[in-house]
């Protein structure tokens, strides 16, 4: 099976090159056909990896070095792709997806155009199956084979983690594959609304999955690692955040280029740093520069071909931006106050912030190859990333009912003394009752006016309630989305200001007290699972009449030779009681304290259901093309 999987392998290779080849030469149908036979090669060749990782075959390396015969099931599929060559193998595979897709969907009356975006996608594909062949192969054979596996890295042994690598890479390179749009469009001089068109729906396809993504590698490092925070500043986690934010970008810009003709070469340009942005991530988890949890380290020389295929990948798209983006249209002039201009302002705001968080996550490592140790974390983002994206949030519901060409700035003093209402409404309530600082009051007050622009532009759009179910869902995607980025900022804002930490320090049947929480030490035990043993200690927490049974453990992994901490989380509906188990100590009498920390987490879940309703705001705007009459269009642009 893993012979005939290299064999499917190279297989795509060329019929990657014949893609990229038929396509960059303008024969439609060629290359189309060439795309669905690479993803079907492709598919086939990890077919037999995952094949591999279920039966145990210790006689590939792959599998003997990240799995386990003890190893759950489930956990012996993500294995496929919890390491350095199947993550790329599950890139490629993803990549020619794509690819294929592209040959299907893409329907329009520019079939040069078509062609030329599945030659650059092919020639993209071509560059990763190249590299994961002579340089990362999964189909290495051992002899004679071990009788046992080293097992998977414990902490990638979870659910989120099992699915937020694909999550990442349909996001990652759906953008390659816009690129490959932009590229065409380029090449043929027109970044049109036609091509906006066409590329808008793969923008969403790529940013929903990259939203989902991040957010389930959050949720994972939140009650998986002990230390009880959603964000951490990880320079992985910011290797995401990037191109998601030029991706947020980018999504705005198409809007304009759809609906005015203008921005293609601003538009074109985000095309290409989405792309740039998504090869840096890829180079900064896999290259071995980083040392985290969240990285697939690997040896200099790889590492020194990623760095390479990144620069030349990178400088060619930047390149081809700078010869063509001067012979594009540049579309109807706007003036700075129009929506417009309210868009190029996102733009611009979104970029800086993007470029703010590569200085912030490049500059240790640029400090480091010179010879000096730098710590680049929360303090520098707090006071850079924070106030950039706070300037953004705050005009975001005045600025998005501008008209197009020429706003009527007549109503603006009137969101000016809402905006300050509602600051001045959580200053008095956080002086008096909800006693939260002065910063924190100003960030529920911009959640709150977040949510409630999202609600009065829908209504601004319907005008009545029997408009609204009839509202095209490109609107209520905006909606939900606009909605969800207040809902996330009320959770961050809260979480960050409002929660509490302590350590405390139990023998067997102590009590204390810790927010509120009377927390009670019934016993610690010896567990064993499939491939762990783990103390675990049980605990009751008791509020009011509200009791809880929590269970945090501390696991072992033998073949790994790895402990892991697994928190115990209480839900309350407005916060998380949270609790890690740390380390027990026998005193003079010979009794055994334990060590924990316990968190108070406030309205934590809102984070997430924020992060959920962009994505799921974002999806309905991809599945928005429905019929409308001529007055509903108007509307919806207006």
């Amino acid at each position: 099976m893993i012979e005939a999987g290299h064999f499917a392998a190279f297989l795509a290779l060329v019929f990657c090159g014949l893609q990229a080849g038929f396509g960059l030469r303008g024969d439609r149908d060629q290359s189309g056909l060439f795309a669905g036979l690479g993803f079907a090669a492709m598919g086939f060749a990890f077919f037999t990896l995952v094949y591999a990782f279920a039966r145990s075959d210790f006689s590939v390396e792959l599998v003997a070095a990240h799995s386990h015969t003890l190893k759950p099931f489930g956990y012996k599929i993500a294995g496929t792709w919890g390491n350095h060559e199947g993550s790329m193998a599950l890139w490629c595979l993803v990549g020619l997806g794509f690819g294929a897709a592209g040959g299907w969907l893409m329907k329009s009356d520019r079939p040069k155009f078509e062609s030329r975006a599945l030659g650059v996608q092919g020639l993209l594909n071509l560059a990763s199956l190249a590299y994961l062949l002579f340089a990362s192969s999964p189909f290495t054979r051992l002899d004679p084979a071990p009788l046992q596996g080293q097992g998977l890295n414990p902490l990638l042994q979870d659910p989120a983690l099992a699915i937020h690598p694909p999550m990442l890479y349909l996001g990652y390179v759906g953008y390659s594959f816009v690129f490959a749009l932009a590229a065409a469009g380029l090449i043929e001089g027109r970044i049109d609304r036609q091509w906006a068109k066409q590329a808008r729906g793969w923008a969403l396809a790529a940013f929903v999955p990259l939203t989902l993504g991040i957010a389930l590698g959050s949720y994972w490092a939140y009650y998986e690692l002990g230390w009880g925070g959603w964000w951490f500043w990880d320079p992985v986690e910011n290797a995401s955040l990037m191109p998601w934010l030029i991706g947020a970008a980018l999504m705005h810009s198409i809007i304009v280029t759809e609906k005015r003709g203008s921005f293609s070469a601003w538009t074109a340009l985000l095309a290409v740093l989405a792309f740039c942005f998504s090869l840096l991530g890829a180079f900064l988890v896999r290259s071995g520069v980083l040392t985290s949890v969240h990285s697939f380290a690997v040896d200099p020389l790889r590492g020194s071909v990623l760095l390479a295929g990144l620069l030349i990948l990178g400088g060619a798209a930047l390149v081809l931006f700078a010869l063509r983006a001067p012979k594009l249209s540049g579309g109807p002039e706007w003036l700075a106050t129009s929506r417009e201009g309210a868009l190029m302002g996102n733009n611009l705001i979104l970029t800086v912030a993007t470029f703010t968080v590569l200085l912030g996550t490049l500059f240790p490592l640029i400090a480091e190859a010179v010879g000096q140790t730098i710590s680049v974390g929360e303090p520098y983002f707090n006071l850079t990333f924070t106030p950039i994206m706070a300037l953004a949030l705050v005009a975001l519901p005045v600025v998005q009912a501008w008209a197009w060409g020429k706003a009527d700035l007549s109503s603006l003093w009137k969101w000016a003394l809402g905006f300050a209402g509602i600051v001045a409404a959580f200053w008095l309530a956080g002086i008096g009752p909800l006693n939260i600082p002065l910063l924190a009051g100003v960030g529920l007050a911009l959640g709150v006016w977040l949510i409630f622009g999202a609600g009065q532009e829908i209504w601004r759009r319907a005008k009545t309630f029997a408009r609204l179910p009839k509202m095209p869902l490109r609107v209520w995607g905006m909606t939900l989305a606009h909605a969800g980025l207040g809902i996330f900022v009320i959770g961050a804002v809260l979480q960050s200001s409002g929660r509490t930490q302590t350590t405390l320090a139990l023998q067997e049947g102590e009590t204390q007290t810790v927010a509120g929480w009377d927390v009670r030490l019934d016993d610690v035990s010896s567990v064993e699972g499939p491939n762990w043993y783990a103390e675990r200690a049980t605990l009751t927490a008791v509020r009011g009449g509200t009791a809880a049974q929590m269970q945090p453990q501390k696991r072992y992994y033998p073949a790994a030779r790895m402990p892991t901490t697994e928190t115990a989380i209480h839900k309350t509906g407005t916060s998380d009681l949270y609790i890690a188990l740390g380390d027990g100590r026998r005193n003079r009498a010979g009794e055994t304290r334990w060590t924990f920390e316990v968190f108070l987490n406030p309205l934590i879940d809102f984070v997430y259901l924020g992060v959920v309703l962009i994505a799921l705001g974002a999806g309905l705007s991809m599945a928005g093309k429905r019929t409308r009459t001529r007055k509903d269009a108007e509307e919806e642009t207006a």
